[in-house]
This record gives C-alpha cells, structure tokens and sequence, in this order.
C-alpha cells in the first residue's frame, strides 16, 4: 500500500566548494495515515535533514515528497508556506519559542499568520494549553516556565492549526526522565485524540518503542526494524 505521507528516490547532498557530503541517496520511505513512527539511528546519521526534507522546511537534491496528493518538493513556495503553516506541525528538541512573547501569544502565533481572526485563534490556543496541562502558565514567558513546560507549549503551538501532520525532531532529548515521559505520554495521547500522522525522529528508545513503526537511518540507508 501507497503511503499517505511518502518520499520517493529521496537524496540529499551538501556541496561545499572542496567537497560533496552525500547524506543518502534514493531513499523510500512512507508511512500510512493515522500511523505514529519513529526514526532512530546515529547523530549525523540524517534523521533531522530527513525530517526537515519530509517537512519541506529544505528541498532535496533529488527525489519526491508526497503528503497525500500534494508535492512539497514541487510547490512554490508561496504554496508550500501556507500549506505547511496548515497541514504541518512541528516539535523540536529546542522549543524556539519567541522570548517576549506570554506562552498564550506563542501558541497563537501560526493560527494568526494562517490568517484567522484573534477572537478564534485565542480560544483555540487556550483550549490547547489547557489539553497540554499548562492553561494557568499561559501568561508567562518561556523565560519563566519549566523545560517541560516550555516543550508543552511547543506541542499546542504545533498543533493549533488542526494539522493532518506532526514532525518532531527529538522532542524528549533536552528534558529529564521524568519530564520527558510525560511528554512521550502527551505526544501518544494526541496523536490519537486528533487523529494525527505523526513521525518523530529521537534517540530515547522507550519513546520509539510506543510506536506504531520503528526505522533505522544508518549509512544513508532506511529500514523498519521489528518490534
């Protein structure tokens, strides 16, 4: 079976003016709607040019990505901007939330340059932070919340434009054991909850465990590993 998310003959090579770095080349890889997968493999192994590829946040050197019937690598990119600010979140090991913004205005930040109203993108964002468990933090700035707190408002952030898709690049990896499986707990219960596609690229094999599929990034090579 097809996946709903796909790429196709996928290769990535960084060209420098002495030297060309291949990460991998013709690489397939798909996953099914509603499916939770993780990618494992070494650092420098590809797994966030992967992701960001997948995401259409870089373009590759060659090859196709699909999500559903829509071609991120051919888009314009006036196109893949909206449609990646509609139908993709992301997560990632470093929350990149703007300093001096309260976490509230954080999470509202994409709804509102999708271009809906400040009234709607309000309640959607103070109903996500209230489903992520940190509704009464959403006047503090990240410089006043917790690391776990702070990744929770990533993860509202991510998803406060009802995306079909949620990218996460270690979303665990910056935060203790504890934390991080509460996390690892948020992440599963939402993806089912809303249905989501989700891959999530990490190195905590307890998270990648909880997976529906799990692959191996390694030698610029992919391959689902048996759980």
């Amino acid at each position: 079976m097809q996946g709903w998310l796909r790429a196709e003959q996928l290769t990535k090579v960084y060209r420098t003016r002495n030297e060309e770095i291949e990460v991998f080349r013709d690489l397939n890889f798909d996953v099914a709607r509603g499916e939770l997968v993780a990618i494992i493999g070494e650092s420098g192994a590809g797994k966030s040019t992967l992701l960001h590829l997948l995401g259409g946040l870089d373009r590759p050197t060659s090859g196709s990505v699909f999500l559903g019937k829509f071609d991120i690598v051919q888009a314009r990119e006036l196109d893949l901007g909206r449609f990646r600010n509609r139908q993709i979140g992301f997560v990632f090991q470093f929350h990149h939330l703007l300093p001096e913004f309260s976490a509230l205005e954080n999470v509202m930040m994409p709804d509102l340059i999708g271009g809906s109203s400040l009234q709607d993108s309000r309640l959607r964002a103070e109903q996500l932070l209230d489903r992520v468990g940190v509704a009464e933090r959403r006047s503090n700035r990240p410089g006043e919340l917790s690391g776990g707190e702070q990744q929770r408002v990533a993860i509202a952030r991510a998803l406060v434009t009802s995306p079909q898709l949620l990218l996460a690049d270690e979303p665990t990896g910056n935060l203790d054991a504890k934390t991080g499986e509460a996390v690892q707990d948020l992440i599963r219960e939402l993806q089912v909850d809303r249905e989501l596609t989700s891959v999530i690229v990490t190195h905590n094999q307890k998270l990648a465990s909880r997976c529906d599929r799990v692959f191996l990034l390694d030698a610029g090579r992919i391959s689902e590993l048996q759980t």
